[in-house]
């Protein structure tokens, strides 16, 4: 199959201050003199495929790159070196609550993120109900966003982006929002996705989610891939780094 993102020898780093300043004077000083950073490399040479119709997912510690890679993906970063090639629309879901207007009620919060994602409002007043009750928030649509739950606007977030869909779509830990209920509903939507041919990249710690949800996954450790296998291989090597990393180190006397 054909790939819909290309991403081929990425590399990524930050400018990190490395200077404490503890003092007012130490930051007066400062104001007038240009402070030293340091590069900290968050990805290294990475290169990977998503294939047409594909679900891949992609694994990883904390601070193993995955957020960035991302947003490489996304147009949101600039990649250091190396480039990526989006053959097709993509749908984000990355950071919750980017693009909402806390002033603004549910209804209109999905006009404007639904817009923002590609919808027509045409599309939009028809599938506003439908986006509600996949959220489960029918009874608060005229309440404005300033009122909501942090988990109540996440919900709302991924009911539009489901509805949205174009034909890639990215998800940073969809399966860790909500309430059984509503996991379950964005189990079933995922699946029904899948299966109409959409490519999804799926970034998750849930190694049940990668194992049943993706074709194929990949590992991220200090930012490289160090694992490119089926997604339950992936899921379980995931596992035993944790374990690895939880276990006491060995004391000598």
């Amino acid at each position: 199959m054909p790939a819909v993102i290309e991403v081929d020898r990425v590399s990524k780093s930050f400018a990190i201050p490395s200077v404490r300043r503890d003092t007012i004077r130490e930051h007066a000083l400062d104001f007038f003199r240009r402070r030293p950073q340091e590069r900290l490399s968050v990805l290294d040479s990475i290169s990977l495929e998503l294939r047409r119709g594909e679900s891949l997912g992609l694994m990883g510690r904390n601070g193993s790159g995955k957020s960035t890679l991302l947003k490489i993906v996304c147009g949101i970063y600039v990649p250091d070196r190396g480039r990526v090639a989006v053959a097709a629309p993509i749908t984000p879901i990355l950071e919750l609550g980017v693009g909402w207007n806390p002033d603004l009620n549910a209804v209109d919060n999905i006009d404007l993120l639904g817009t923002v994602m590609g919808m027509s409002l045409r599309e939009l007043r028809g599938a506003r109900e439908e986006i509600l009750g996949f959220a489960d928030l029918e009874r608060f649509a005229n309440l404005e966003l300033r009122y909501y739950s942090s988990g109540m606007a996440a919900r709302l977030a991924y009911a539009v982006a489901f509805r949205a869909a174009r034909e890639v779509l990215i998800l940073d830990e969809i399966f860790a929002v909500g309430d059984a209920g509503f996991k379950r509903r964005c189990e079933d939507r995922y699946q029904a996705l899948h299966r109409q041919g959409h490519s999804i990249l799926l970034v998750s710690h849930d190694p049940r989610a990668v194992s049943s949800f993706c074709d194929r996954a990949l590992l991220l450790d200090a930012g490289r891939i160090v694992m490119d296998a089926p997604a339950k291989q992936v899921a379980d090597r995931y596992v035993s780094l944790l374990t690895e990393a939880s276990l006491p180190s060995a004391v000598s006397f």
